[in-house]
């Protein structure tokens, strides 16, 4: 098989497959926390091993007779996996436009390559049954490179669709259990991370939920019944909410602070914030609460400091983000209406967040603490974060800044060390601070290699009971652990 095009076109197959899995089943899909997945990624499974083996096969074999009509029946079950794989993607999630477009350049390609690959398999069957070894230089090579990279993504889809059941997460009604029945809400930012886990507890729940987003394909995800709008302008004065939860806003640390994105950063915050209450004021009918989003950022950057709702600030970029959007909601307290804003610190979900980021490098050995893994992470996992948004809405009594955090914080380099033990791998690696300073500037400087060491305070002083408190535990039950007894029993 030294036909330089049919290489060629296995070249092409298997960089379109790597950029199908890097980008888009590890990167925008992130299918294997996913536990609505699971089908999707023991098909997945089951084809990178066919692929693996045909891979070494071709890079080093002549298969003749009956081993021919082997690799045909793994050429054929392939086809047949990749549809039934199509029939359920398209049941069980959407599909971006960019993966639509691959797959069909995979399938054409795929067609090219059996069809140039007909007449060597038709003569090879006619011989003797026999493996001839085979060398075809640079292309055996590139083919056993491409077997071990699917074999080893063959194992961890296989190995993800048997945790996908560890992966389920509480029914989330329960989430808001102690709010007050048939709420009416209004949401901003309920399209994100957050705020997806939010309308999904309200709904369920049989809240009135309203989620004002600028692109209404974004909430294509978010359960029924929910009202979704564009803009605050859709609003009508007599409409009538019980309250407001604002936790819009550009992403802070997915990107470099340019002089654009720092103007971004703030003026999201704001101009919703302001634009919520223009919206109040003309309201027959005003929301008796805004919870309000900001973060421990506003502590500003405080090394071991321990650090309460009545801490005082220290200069940074992210503590005037937080302090400009925080000055914005307390402007509407004079409307009559109790603002509470959620200092919130690192939201830990498969979902989204950083954590989510960080999930794929981990399991696969790449993990590491950032600069000297001594800057505090307060933490806050994603379902007590949700219970402390309708615990804020349910106390009255309840007002101003308060920290959404676990009320135990710990270091990177303990954040780091838990994560891999939850995953099972080794942290063999250190990224140096000068390094992720040089890359990354001030957003690396404050958001990976400083940090605060925030209390909730006031959540425990009012009696909010955390499920969540410790760490460890917390990566454990997120990352669908193995529980220590069952992975004692395996071996």
């Amino acid at each position: 098989m030294d036909n330089p095009i049919l290489w060629t076109l296995i070249l092409v197959q298997v960089l379109m497959g790597a950029f199908d899995t890097l980008v888009h089943h590890e990167g925008t899909e992130r299918l294997a926390w996913r536990a609505s997945q699971k089908t999707e990624l023991r098909l997945h499974g089951v084809r990178n091993f066919f692929y693996a083996v045909i891979f070494f096969c071709i890079a080093w074999f002549e298969p003749h007779g009956a081993f021919t009509f082997g690799l045909a029946v793994i050429l054929i079950a392939e086809v047949i996996i990749t549809l039934w794989d199509f029939v359920e993607e398209d049941m069980t999630r959407k599909l971006p436009g960019s993966e639509r477009i691959n797959h069909t350049l995979l399938a054409l390609n795929y067609g090219a390559i059996l069809a140039l690959a007909a007449p060597y398999l038709s003569a090879w069957s006619l011989l003797p049954t026999a493996l001839i070894p085979v060398t075809y230089g640079w292309w055996s090579v590139m083919a056993t490179a491409s077997a071990l990279g699917v074999g080893l993504f063959s194992a961890r889809d296989l190995l993800a669709s048997a945790r996908s059941d560890r992966l389920k997460r509480v029914e989330p009604a329960e989430l808001v259990a102690d709010l007050a029945p048939r709420q009416s809400i209004l949401i901003t930012g309920g399209t994100g991370f957050i705020g997806q886990r939010l309308v999904s507890a309200l709904v369920a729940r049989g809240h009135f939920v309203t989620v004002v987003t600028r692109d209404p394909r974004n909430a294509d995800d978010l359960p029924d019944p929910v009202r979704v709008i564009t803009s605050l302008d859709q609003v009508h004065s007599k409409d009538c909410f019980d309250a407001i939860v604002n936790l819009a806003g550009e992403p802070v640390a997915n990107w470099i602070w340019t002089q654009k994105k720092r103007t971004r950063i703030v003026e999201s915050r704001v101009e919703t914030t302001k634009a919520l209450e223009a919206l109040i004021q003309r309201l027959e009918h005003k929301p008796e609460c805004l919870i309000n989003g900001s973060a421990v950022g506003w502590y500003g950057l405080r090394g071991d400091e321990e650090l309460s709702e009545t801490s005082s600030p220290a200069p940074a970029f992210v503590h005037d983000v937080c302090d400009a959007w925080e000055g914005s909601a307390n402007k509407i307290k004079a409307l009559g209406v109790r603002v509470v804003v959620l200092r919130i610190g690192l939201v830990l979900g498969v979902e989204g967040g950083m954590l989510s980021r960080l999930l794929t490098p981990f399991e696969f050995g790449g993990g590491g603490a950032l600069g000297n893994g001594q800057q505090w992470m307060s933490w806050i996992e994603l379902d007590d974060l949700v219970r402390i948004i309708a615990f804020s809405l349910s106390q009255k009594d309840l007002s101003g800044p308060v920290n959404a955090t676990a009320p135990f914080p710990v270091r990177n380099k303990a954040f780091t060390q838990a994560l891999a033990t939850a995953l099972h791998r080794p942290t063999i690696f250190r990224f140096p601070a000068c390094v992720l300073t040089i890359l990354l500037g001030e957003m690396g400087r404050e958001t990976m290699l400083s940090g605060q060491r925030v209390l909730p305070a006031l959540l425990q002083r009012n009696g909010f009971v955390f499920k969540h408190p410790k760490l460890p535990d917390a990566l454990r039950e997120i990352t669908g652990a193995m529980p220590q007894r069952s992975r004692s029993a395996a071996r």
